[in-house]
This record gives structure tokens, C-alpha cells and sequence, in this order.
């Protein structure tokens, strides 16, 4: 038989053997407390120094957006400069005949589309005929046509895009089935 002092279950064991009980966090010794104190100051100055940085790395691209909003027609207003200067020396020529000034207008109608194009702005002028596309083109009326239905009789209004997006779509007239 078991003496009255010998555990007979292993929670008993652990009941009285103190080694067997779960430790607890022991106090820290005055050097431990020292070194975790001089290490939560260094995080804390990495982390005050880690969200400076982002913060000064958004400002400075909501300084960059805001300069590029800024100045994001400088180089279309510059190509545009040619034209006005075109049409500037017109007026200032009040004897020119009529043949000079449609001489004139044309060169200039040709800066104009020069400098368009080279900013990616082109036209939308489909011909007598073409498939009608509501991605390109904003139809005003129908109007019965001997040529195939829903395709383009006229351009009312030349339409563009820029970089392959509709600035504004050309204004046709479409055709319907004669009656």
C-alpha cells in the first residue's frame, strides 16, 4: 500500500511536485527592464521615423499630382501657339483679297490639325456607307436610304478622339430601309 504523502494520480503529482506546475512570468531582473525599456525606445523612434517618411513621401506625390494637373496642357497650348499666331497675322492684314484669306485659313486649318494630331487628337469622320458604330458615332436621324440599313449617310458634325478614347463622337445621319 502507498504511504498518505506519495501522490497516487499524476494530478495529484502535479498538484503538490512544484516543479511540475506551470510557471508563471517571473519579475524582471533591473537589467532585463533596462534593456526592454531601451528597446521599446528604439522601436518607438524607428516607428515616429517610419511614419515620417510616408507621410513626406505622400506629400510629395500630392505635390507631384498637383503640379502635373498644373502643367498637363503646357505642351498642347505650345502647339497651339502656331495657330494662334496664324490667325493673328490675318487680321492684321485687312487688305488681303478673298482668294489670300482662304489661302490663309487653309494653312492654318492645317496647323490646327497638324498640332491636334500630334497630341493624339484625330478625327472621327466616317464615310458615306460605313457600318454605323455607337461607340464612335451619336446618330441625330434615320433617313431612308437605298444603301444598307444602320450604316452612315452623312457627317453632320466631325467627331475625335484622344489616345483612343472618344473626346466627342461625329453626328450622322443613319440610314433605315426605304419605305
Amino acid at each position: 500500500m502507498t504511504s498518505s504523502t506519495e501522490p497516487t494520480s499524476p494530478q495529484e503529482t502535479e498538484a503538490t511536485d512544484p516543479a511540475a506546475q506551470p510557471t508563471t512570468a517571473q519579475a524582471p531582473t533591473e537589467g532585463s527592464t533596462e534593456a526592454l525599456q531601451d528597446e521599446l525606445a528604439q522601436l518607438k523612434d524607428q516607428f515616429l521615423r517610419a511614419k515620417a517618411e510616408a507621410e513626406n513621401a505622400r506629400r510629395r506625390a500630392e505635390e507631384e499630382m498637383a503640379k502635373t494637373r498644373k502643367f498637363a496642357v503646357e505642351g498642347f497650348a505650345e502647339g497651339m501657339l502656331p495657330v494662334l499666331d496664324s490667325l493673328q497675322a490675318a487680321l492684321a492684314n485687312p487688305q488681303a483679297t478673298p482668294e489670300q484669306m482662304l489661302e490663309g485659313v487653309q494653312a492654318t486649318l492645317q496647323q490646327l490639325l497638324g498640332a491636334l494630331e500630334r497630341h493624339q487628337v484625330k478625327p472621327i469622320a466616317p464615310e458615306a456607307g460605313a457600318k454605323f458604330d455607337p461607340h464612335l458615332h451619336q446618330a441625330i436621324s434615320a433617313v431612308p436610304a437605298e444603301q444598307e440599313p444602320n450604316t452612315v449617310v452623312t457627317v453632320l458634325q466631325t467627331g475625335y478622339t484622344i489616345a483612343e478614347r472618344v473626346l466627342r463622337p461625329a453626328l450622322v445621319t443613319v440610314a433605315t430601309a426605304p419605305k
